[in-house]
């Protein structure tokens, strides 16, 4: 494939393909995407409610290309669009209620007694909200074609998705006291999950897409973003014994995957996910307010001591620290802050490409 918008995208393949076997083309690859200058403002349009906004989808590709056409996509950053309906869309489709806000959307429980509402909690494909993202999917298929790179929207199956259709706080009573219940909605979810994935997976891959989405990697086949953030209200024994096969299976499923671990309530977990063979990478989010590639090195460094690549987020100024602390080979430098204009990335880059 090719994309006017990224012209060495081949090259960046090859990186990022590196990336995933931990090793090294010329340098690591490294993501910066900065402001065009003199790029055009765009003018969003109005809409009588938030929710007829997210579901005009004509008018989100507008504003994702205008997006997209004010961007310099330096190094190994890409022009990725995916069809965004929020994190939760998923539980809407098994008959969760589905609220849309100004940046994101929110999902209301569909199991208030499991046995009365579990049979009714199942993925219909037929479902207005599937049918939406399908069809969002087929356009900027269209209008992206040889342009920019089309990625699989946000899906979060597993603890996350069970979450949403029986509420989180309810949830974790459910762990203890029905614990059978959880176990069916987890065994019927993955399935229901890899039914969603596998179409849209293949509607991308009929175009020559590669697999990406709301993290901007790719990779020439089955590609995600395993996660789990309810694993943060539960205990080590609970993840190991409820959720933790069910994501093992999922990296078995595809063929790269980064771990997106998020809020230090997730790090009891790790050790238990560097254990899976299948996963590739982690993302270790820190959360606001802990920011600070300083505060987290040992935790960098038992990801990549137990053999697995790091999607790694930091600032300018800490380079010389990642360079002391960690080995070049799988490390993908996602987001750089402190850049903001082409010489300063130009300087990272350099001093990236020195580092052995």
């Amino acid at each position: 494939m090719s994309f006017s918008f990224k012209p060495d995208y081949d090259r960046v393949l090859q990186r990022f393909e590196a990336f995933w076997q931990r090793q090294i083309v010329d340098r690591p690859p490294v993501s910066i995407a900065l402001p065009k200058p003199g790029a055009p403002s765009f003018q969003p349009r109005s809409y009588p409610s938030l929710r007829e906004k997210w579901l005009d989808i004509d008018g989100r590709i507008d504003e994702m290309e205008a997006g997209m056409q004010a961007t310099d996509y330096l190094a190994d950053a890409l022009p990725i669009a995916w069809p965004n309906l929020g994190p939760e869309i998923l539980s809407a489709c098994c008959g969760c209620g589905y609220e849309f806000g100004k940046t994101t959307a929110w999902s209301h429980p569909a199991i208030q007694d499991w046995e009365r509402d579990f049979p009714k909690a199942r993925l219909d494909m037929d479902h207005p909200l599937f049918q939406t993202l399908m069809e969002f999917t087929r356009r900027l298929l269209a209008r992206g074609k040889g342009r920019y790179i089309v990625g699989l929207t946000d899906l979060h199956p597993g603890g996350d998705h069970v979450a949403a259709l029986r509420g989180g706080q309810q949830l974790a009573m459910d762990l203890i006291e029905q614990p059978q219940w959880v176990r069916r909605a987890l065994d019927r979810g993955e399935g229901e999950y890899y039914a969603v994935y596998g179409a849209l997976y293949q509607m991308l891959r009929a175009q020559g897409m590669p697999a990406t989405s709301w993290t901007p990697i790719v990779h020439e086949g089955t590609f995600y973003i395993p996660s789990n953030d309810f694993s943060c209200m539960v205990s080590q024994k609970m993840f190991n014994d409820f959720f933790l096969p069910g994501i093992r299976r999922e990296c078995a499923f595809y063929e790269r995957s980064i771990y997106h671990l998020d809020g230090p309530g997730a790090l009891r977990h790790l050790d238990a996910l560097l254990e899976i063979e299948e996963l590739d990478a982690v993302q270790w989010v820190c959360g606001a307010g802990n920011e600070g590639y300083h505060k987290w090195v040992k935790v960098y460094q038992r990801i990549q001591g137990a053999g697995k690549g790091i999607q790694l987020m930091c600032d300018i100024s800490e380079l010389d620290m990642v360079f002391e602390t960690l080995r070049p080979e799988g490390v993908w430098f996602s987001s750089i802050s402190g850049i903001r204009d082409r010489e300063t990335a130009q300087y990272a880059i350099k001093r990236i490409e020195h580092w052995k």
